[in-house]
């Protein structure tokens, strides 16, 4: 690293809040046994799928049609968390041999992955001095948080970021509820999940009418998301407002989230066992004399065949559907909104509303767990379990016993991540980069047919 990229690296220091653990914090107090820089070597020289993460991030733009944008690729942010502190900003790169032996260079600890800008980011400063504000994002993913340490108050195994089977379904049902309202709804077809290593899901809307949104219609796609209207001081953190629920949430309801409050969370969270927690759901309706029905015949000591909290559950619903509540308006929508406050995806809305937002790139490392950012087929996401995705030191073990290959795609074959790159690749890459040359055909098509008309005119 020369003088100047030296004096940038200390002027882009700067600290990301998406996912991100603190880079400057000393990475001896952040590595778990097993993970150091030697790993990560061998890890990028041997495993990680750089030439997939090249073409995803080319959009089709790479030199091999005359209607390309040859200015694409480097125009994207690119953004590493090194092993000595430094959070470098702003990278970026002209080919996949430049991209992949910085990556080899560094061993980043994390890739951050930012929007296109209207011009190189590394050359910022240079367009800067020339007093035009030409440095702006101008394309970019549009993208999901979903951190399941958001539901702490709703789950009873763990809190933090610790995850077990028991509550690492919530994130499933994100993905179901997200996934197809994304697909259905807005009529979005090349989305890529991706778990974030440790505590939760990130999701990569790639489609190119979804990169090209403004600010302004990301964040009315997030509101469509948004049902938490309360704070974690609120009884009642969720509103469903309207005598019935929009064609979305009554969809989500009736396909997911009802199924899966009643055989897993009920069952699995022990949510009505004691009466600190049934309390919280009390709380939540709001008429008085009922909560205080509820309260009086579940602090009666009686020995029940059922699971207790089915059985309280079941009184909840048979009290709030019966004859004599019927005139209270809102009571019978406590059922839903008890379900939505306990099953409903909780997203990170910041992240999601604008383009500058950093995310972390397929495939890296987790730097607390070890484990890396898998992929997960939504269709298929019951069965993904966090606990079973490869770490660094279980791949590195992996290639020692395969013994020295000269083919990459061999290596990686022999590894227990080959399966998620090859799903990478046939589920997500080749239905995009079949998207993005037929999109770029086209345009380019146009322009042609614009040219001769304009000179036949």
């Amino acid at each position: 690293m020369n003088r100047e990229e030296a004096e940038n690296c200390r002027e882009d220091m700067e600290i990301d809040g998406n996912d991100s653990e603190m880079p400057a914090q000393r990475h001896a107090d952040i590595i778990p046994d097993g993970f150091n820089a030697n790993y990560l070597k061998a890890y990028y020289g041997k495993v990680f799928p750089h030439s997939d993460i090249f073409k995803w991030m080319c959009y089709g733009h790479d030199g091999k049609h005359p209607g390309c944008d040859p200015t694409y690729l480097s125009r994207r942010e690119f953004s590493f968390t090194l092993d000595n502190d430094i959070y470098l900003r702003f990278q970026s790169y002209t080919s996949a041999y430049e991209l992949e032996s910085s990556i080899k260079e560094k061993c980043p600890f994390k890739i951050d992955i930012g929007p296109v800008y209207s011009v190189n980011p590394a050359k910022r400063h240079a367009y800067a001095q020339t007093g035009d504000n030409v440095f702006t994002p101008v394309e970019r993913e549009l993208i999901f948080d979903i951190d399941i340490t958001d539901y702490d108050d709703v789950r009873f195994c763990c809190s933090g970021a610790d995850i077990c089977l028991d509550c690492w379904p919530l994130m499933t049902v994100a993905i179901k509820v997200i996934d197809t309202a994304l697909r259905d709804d807005f009529g979005f077809n090349h989305i890529l999940w991706v778990y974030s290593g440790r505590r939760g899901v990130h999701c990569w809307v790639c489609d190119g009418k979804a990169r090209r949104l403004s600010n302004e219609q990301r964040a009315a796609i997030t509101d469509y998301f948004r049902v938490y209207k309360g704070n974690e001081n609120s009884n009642k953190k969720v509103s469903l407002v309207g005598p019935v629920l929009h064609p979305f949430l009554a969809r989500s309801y009736t396909d997911v989230l009802k199924d899966f409050f009643e055989g897993k969370v009920l069952l699995n969270q022990n949510i009505l066992s004691t009466e600190e927690k049934y309390e919280k759901i009390l709380e939540m309706i709001p008429d008085e004399s009922v909560a205080a029905e509820l309260r009086g015949k579940w602090q009666e000591k009686r020995k029940a065949k059922d699971d207790i909290n089915v059985v309280r559950w079941e009184q909840l619903k048979s009290l709030l559907y019966s004859g004599k509540v019927k005139h209270i308006q809102g009571l019978r929508r406590c059922i839903e909104e008890i379900i939505f406050s306990f099953t409903y995806p909780r997203l990170d809305m910041e992240v999601s509303k604008h383009m500058n937002h950093l995310l972390k790139a397929p495939f890296c490392v987790h730097p607390k767990t070890g484990r890396v950012c898998v992929p997960i087929d939504p269709n298929n996401c019951e069965e993904f379990d966090p606990t079973a995705v490869p770490t660094l030191s279980q791949l590195l073990q992996e290639l020692n016993m395969s013994g020295s290959r000269a083919d990459m795609d061999d290596e990686l074959d022999r590894t227990s991540l080959g399966r998620a790159v090859r799903y990478f690749r046939s589920s997500f890459l080749q239905p995009l980069l079949k998207s993005c040359k037929e999109e770029i055909e086209s345009a380019y098509n146009s322009r042609l047919q614009q040219s001769k008309n304009s000179l036949s005119w």
